[in-house]
């Protein structure tokens, strides 16, 4: 039997963890609600869960206005959106029939918990519950707290900037920029969206350029499903960076430049023809993808990205703060100013 949750005395309040304006430019940020929808947050109050606050974020796009329950922990490093319930003894029958009942899923439809792994969130542990109606049968995530007391059908995401900070690894990372400077953006792509590379020629030819030794950009694979090469191109990604990591830069920027030339069945042909254009060892290129001697160092970025709940490409974190899609010059500049202040603080 797991023991009691226990609740710090000594806790921040409500309106110290997080203010309803700091609440709905999250969710605004992460979700990328447009301007034109209204968003507001009720104050956090006490939940029925002891470690969480709670409160209700509100969307009016005009037309229609839609309720969400938000929960935070009360360290306020973590914000959770979902369907949130009590468990009993914490057994895998109890976290199934909890999930019949906060789902309403029919009692009919077979549902299976896989075994739980650690998160990046020492509160959490995660694993994949599937549904099976005999018909049709779907997957999604599960999160329990450590404690074994509450279940998460949903998604748990880092809220406060330094805890998102402390789940990426910037050591021998591939990167562009000095390692001083007060501002590091962090970017998960994948090598065969367009709108990364986009955000690519952005970064390489104004935001770099504008900002000088005060910003580097730290790269991240994060290769998506669907799209039938870029897993190759990040793993010659990474044998670029192994290589001659002076070149991978010229290297990335190439397949990006070169997409629409580049398909399933001539990937490694072009990723090794476009190699030779960057000045990396052609020998050395070709055993390191043949291989797929870089594979767990984009498997790596995967399992980063993921804990960071990316879920669509390019996202990047600036010193922690989100930015999901392509972002216009003056949302940028904005954000990367509100970071040099604040370092400089």
């Amino acid at each position: 039997m797991p023991g009691k949750t226990k609740v710090d005395s000594r806790a921040a309040s409500p309106a110290q963890v997080a203010s309803p304006e700091k609440i709905t430019q999250f969710v605004r940020d992460r979700f990328e609600v447009p301007d034109n929808v209204k968003l507001t947050a009720e104050p956090l109050n006490q939940s029925q869960f002891p470690m969480f606050f709670q409160t209700v974020v509100t969307s009016d796009d005009g037309k229609q206005k839609r309720t969400n329950s938000v929960f935070i922990t009360k360290d306020g490093r973590c914000l959770v959106l979902g369907n949130v319930f009590a468990l009993h003894d914490g057994s895998t029958a109890d976290l199934i029939r909890c999930l019949h009942e906060a789902a309403k899923i029919p009692p009919q439809t077979d549902v299976k918990v896989g075994a739980f792994d650690k998160t990046a969130y020492p509160e959490f542990y995660k694993s994949v519950v599937t549904a099976n109606d005999g018909k049709n049968s779907q997957s999604g995530e599960i999160f329990i707290t450590k404690d074994r007391r509450i279940g998460i059908l949903g998604i748990v995401l880092p809220f406060r900037e330094d805890v998102v900070r402390s789940v990426i690894n910037t050591k021998n990372m591939p990167s562009q920029g000095p390692a001083t400077a007060p501002v590091t953006v962090v970017e998960y792509a994948d090598l065969q969206c367009p709108t990364c590379a986009r955000l690519q020629e952005f970064l390489e030819k104004q935001l770099l350029p504008k900002y000088g030794d005060k910003v580097r950009v730290i790269f991240k694979e994060f290769p998506i499903p669907g799209h039938d090469w870029s897993p190759t191109a990040a793993v010659a990604n990474e044998c670029a960076y192994e290589i001659n990591p002076s070149a991978f830069a010229g290297y990335r920027t190439l397949i990006f430049a070169n997409q629409t030339s580049i398909n399933a069945s001539n990937v490694r042909e072009r990723l090794l023809s476009l190699g030779d254009q960057a000045g990396i060892d052609a020998v050395k290129l070709t055993s390191c993808i043949d291989s797929n001697a870089a594979l767990p160092r984009v498997e790596a970025g995967r399992r980063e990205g993921n804990d960071l709940a990316v879920n669509r490409t390019p996202t990047s974190f600036v010193n922690g703060k989100v930015i999901v899609g392509l972002q216009t010059e003056s949302a940028w500049d904005k954000i990367v100013g509100d970071a040099l202040q604040a370092k400089a603080h």
